[in-house]
């Protein structure tokens, strides 16, 4: 029943403009970053180190939470219409797998995100001239990343299943990274606490040495709960929802 509504959710993307919000979005991010980087060459000497300080602080702080948004809010939009709620209700499907394929559908999605923007900050960087590859620490960096981008997922699916509104999710996703990003500023142990900071914490946003240091267990459980939270929240509201 799970692989029946993963393919379910799938067909909500075919010919989607969801694809083209996740090739041409990151692109204005890899811009900014990297024209950024190039306006300020006499105080940035660390290569890719440096361009990474400049492309992740934009792209981890204003564009992908709400690109995550944009994806939760797109996979629960069809549900928001006339009566497909009565008829979710109806079908004889587990409220866990209608999580379930939601969330993976989402994550699936916010993989290759992070792949494409990935291959842009390489080809960002091979134009402005740096030498060899991406270094190791970035990919690793952007596996942190990712699992942030698992934990707010499962945080917007939870906006985007109680708020129909299409937007407001989008901008709740857009201050929370904000606010993380402020939270961190304070004191980077806050973030912990906050789901949206751990995007701009795992990305190691706007920093060239590893801001984890010492603190990975934390920062892995962190988004584990998150996760896990939100998921047990949509899973409640679902089993306990009526038909309109």
């Amino acid at each position: 029943m799970l692989l029946s509504c993963i393919k379910n959710e799938n067909r909500k993307l075919h010919h989607s403009v969801i694809w083209l919000a996740c090739v041409f979005i990151p692109i204005i991010p890899a811009i900014m970053g990297t024209g950024n980087y190039w306006m300020n060459l006499e105080i940035l000497h660390d290569g890719w180190y440096s361009l990474w300080t400049q492309f992740s602080l934009f792209y981890s702080l204003f564009f992908f939470p709400p690109m995550i948004g944009l994806y939760a809010a797109y996979l629960w939009r069809l549900e928001h219409f006339n009566h497909n709620w009565n008829t979710l209700m109806t079908m004889p499907v587990p409220e866990i797998d209608i999580c379930l394929s939601k969330l993976f559908v989402l994550c699936k999605v916010a993989v290759i995100t992070q792949i494409w923007m990935l291959i842009l900050f390489f080809l960002c960087g091979k134009y402005i001239g740096l030498p060899g590859g991406i270094p190791i620490d970035m990919i690793f960096w952007s596996l942190r990343g990712t699992l942030a981008a698992f934990a707010i997922g499962s945080c917007q699916l939870f906006l985007s299943m109680v708020i129909r509104s299409f937007a407001i999710p989008i901008g709740i996703a857009l201050g929370g990274g904000v606010i993380g990003m402020l939270l961190t500023a304070v004191n980077s142990s806050y973030g912990f606490f906050w789901p949206y900071s751990l995007m701009f914490m795992g990305m190691n946003a706007n920093k060239s040495q590893n801001v984890l240091s010492g603190t990975m267990a934390v920062y892995l459980i962190s988004n584990v709960f998150f996760f896990v939270l939100f998921l047990g929240i949509v899973l409640f509201i679902l089993k306990k929802k009526d038909c309109k």
